[in-house]
């Protein structure tokens, strides 16, 4: 071979080997612009399945009772001790910083109640479940979309939407009303103790309801039923777009912990600002 021949081939190696360089500055921004703006229209692709194999998919009523099981009742000590704990908390800070101000307490409690009801109960309750029944369902879709049991799902006519994510949709829906009221109820019940131990306020003080409408109900009732929606949906997809081997599937949980808490943020500021708009 001559020696023009060789350095051509080089050349040739050189080019084919040459890796481009990933995108920098405002290229990089645009493709995490243009990759998040893919992954939120297959997100709303899966919700409006869901929606639809809600009204017309198959009905297997003892799948819905189980996962309701799953969701509602593994998920209901986790919260009532999350809940205790944060009605405690906020209560003492709240009358420690109130007490730096003016000295009577009276209304400490009708304050709390109304915080709790229209979202803190319904807040605090949803990101402990985006991290537990979150992380659950895409682990669970996850690994069964690395073992190819999803492949089999579709060859045996059979949608992933409506066999996996219409289940837990629809339990999750149900449940977290459920849970919020209860975990709710306990948060209060410990702030009550809280209030009565450290600044010796009577529970017929605390318990206060002057300062709760039909607005903060109504509030509190929907943001229940939108964090519920959205938390199946969300780490649904994230488990079905899963890909690789177990290092994927703990990456599916991973996005789903997190998309599923930003989920749950931004839907908390939008029906807070409507709720403030309609009931202010």
């Amino acid at each position: 071979m001559s020696q023009a021949e060789h350095q051509g081939g080089s050349s040739a190696v050189g080019q084919i080997d040459e890796i481009p360089p990933p995108p920098t500055g405002v290229a990089a921004l645009g493709a995490g612009a243009l990759g998040l703006l893919a992954a939120g229209k297959a997100q709303y692709s899966v919700f409006v399945q869901t929606l639809y194999y809600t009204v017309r998919g198959s009905r297997r009523p003892g799948v819905i009772i189980q996962q309701c099981y799953e969701i509602g009742n593994r998920s209901l000590v986790f919260l009532c001790i999350v809940m205790g704990f944060m009605g405690m908390i906020m209560v003492y800070q709240a009358g420690l910083q109130v007490k730096r101000v003016v000295p009577d307490l009276t209304l400490l409690g009708a304050t709390f109640l109304e915080l709790l009801v229209r979202d803190l109960a319904a807040s605090i309750s949803a990101l402990m479940l985006a991290t537990r029944v979150g992380a659950g369902i895409a682990a669970e879709i996850g690994s069964m979309v690395v073992t190819e049991q999803v492949d089999a799902l579709r060859m045996s006519a059979a949608d992933p939407v409506d066999y996996l994510i219409k289940p837990r949709f629809i339990a999750s829906t149900l449940m977290t009303l459920m849970l919020v009221v209860i975990a709710g109820t306990v948060a209060a019940l410990s702030g009550m103790w809280t209030a009565l131990v450290f600044f010796d306020l009577s529970p017929e003080t605390f318990i206060n309801w002057s300062l709760v409408d039909w607005g903060d109900v109504t509030v509190g009732i929907t943001k229940c039923f939108a964090y519920g929606a959205a938390i199946p949906v969300v780490s649904g997809y994230c488990g079905l777009s899963t890909f690789g081997g177990s290092e994927g599937v703990g990456w599916a949980t991973t996005r789903a912990v997190v998309n599923s808490s930003l989920a749950v943020i931004v839907l908390n500021f939008f029906i807070s600002g409507v709720g403030y708009l309609l009931f202010q």
